[in-house]
């Protein structure tokens, strides 16, 4: 294999998603160039180059890609530069998801008419434009419905209404993101659980295929990730059906050369497909993966980028899992005990925070709103739910600890 060594890679994005992705380019080598609005956002610190380039921009991203000679393009966690990136790997002749799968893959009302048309299992769905429309939907569909920007991510703009009082609010909290005008009503699927499903496909084949249980965050409008675990302990048989929803939905799509990342709700044992993404999925996921089989899957993404990448060979079976930390309150951050926050990072556990002292942190609205997370060696909950608590009491927001 070629050494990436010298190359320069283009990385969609500087937030905290896409910070470990900069880094590991950083440790293979690679001249990495951030792309990002101007902001707090830790990547740019890191990157050995910074264009302050707004990522859904496609022409202005494949100017800057063409500009530069860039070898590669990636991302992770992110759906919205999902377009640029795929045009200027078009542009450009390089590797990459096609500018097709990425319109698709980033767009809810596309995605869930591709999931339709290729026999996809999926909620019953309208596509809307104006209140009233969403109201006539909600009622043919049946309450309770979910009410979704298409084009955004980090669960904004998503809401579950389950009364015609309340969809106004929820029509009015998708537009304010939607960047279309548009809106999917979709029918909730109530009494099911909701999973992760992240896969990676490589010159036509599946070759990463990991579903596993997500912990969600209850807020006041919906539901939003607040961890995962591996692996997947279910029947062989439910496998199965997840298998056979992913490939018909990577194939409809046109997915390759890219990572796939996949919401799935379990009900009476089928899988029904929410939403999927052309790229891979937040909440420490990537370092699940990597940790759960052995693959580096950083290294995976980047290499893909590069045109080096070779099918990857799992190496490891191990229990692990993820969990975000949110604060309980809005305020300040005046105090993080950094020594028993250092007793508690070991032994495989990783806990690293988003903020410093001083800086003001938020009661969480969408998934953007973290202030840290955690990997653990282990899927065992019980042993998540009091390591948390324990580093609520090293955080505190105006003098007093999180109660995690």
């Amino acid at each position: 294999m070629t050494s990436p060594a010298g190359k320069k890679l283009m990385i969609l994005g500087a937030g905290i998603y896409q910070l470990p992705l900069i880094k590991k380019a950083k440790e293979m080598g690679l001249y990495t160039i951030a792309v990002s609005i101007p902001g707090h956002y830790p990547g740019l610190a890191c990157a050995d180059k910074c264009l302050y380039v707004n990522t859904t921009d496609v022409e202005a991203v494949c100017a800057a890609a063409k500009e530069e000679g860039v070898d590669g393009i990636c991302t992770s966690g992110t759906d919205v530069c999902m377009p640029s990136l795929a045009a200027a790997c078009s542009l450009l002749g390089l590797p990459g998801i096609s500018p097709a799968a990425a319109s698709v893959l980033s767009d809810k009302c596309a995605m869930k008419e591709m999931f339709k048309a290729g026999g996809v299992r999926t909620a019953d769905f309208r596509i809307v434009h104006t209140e009233e429309e969403a109201l006539k939907a909600a009622e043919a569909i049946g309450w309770p419905v979910m009410v979704k920007a298409p084009d955004s991510s980090g669960s904004r703009g998503i809401t579950l209404t389950e009364r015609a009082e309340d969809l106004p609010e929820a029509f009015a909290e998708a537009m304010r993101v939607s960047r279309s005008g548009r809106a999917v009503v979709e029918k909730a699927l109530v009494g099911g659980t909701e999973i992760g499903l992240d896969a990676f496909v490589l010159d036509g084949e599946i070759v990463l295929f990991l579903p596993h249980y997500k912990q969600v965050y209850k807020t006041s409008r919906a539901g939003m990730p607040a961890g995962h675990s591996f692996p997947y302990r279910e029947s062989e048989e439910l496998l199965s059906d997840l298998r056979l929803q992913l490939e018909r939905a990577v194939n409809m799509s046109g997915a390759d050369n890219c990572a796939v990342n996949a919401d799935i709700m379990i009900v009476d044992g089928k899988a029904w497909m929410l939403e999927m993404g052309g790229r891979c999925g937040a909440t420490g996921i990537p370092e699940l993966i990597t940790c759960h089989t052995g693959v580096d899957y950083y290294r995976l993404i980047i290499e893909t980028a590069l045109g080096t990448a070779e099918k990857p060979v799992v190496t490891a079976d191990r229990p692990c899992m993820s969990r975000l930390l949110f604060a309980d309150r809005t305020g300040r951050l005046t105090r993080i005990d950094r020594e028993g926050l250092a007793l508690l990072n070991r032994d495989g556990v990783e806990i690293s925070l988003d903020y410093e002292e001083g800086e003001e942190v938020f009661f969480p609205k969408n998934g953007t709103d973290r202030i840290g997370q955690v990997i653990l060696p282990s899927d065992d909950g019980a042993f998540a739910a009091d390591l948390l608590k324990k580093i609520g009491k090293c955080i505190f927001i105006d003098e007093n600890p999180m109660n995690l």
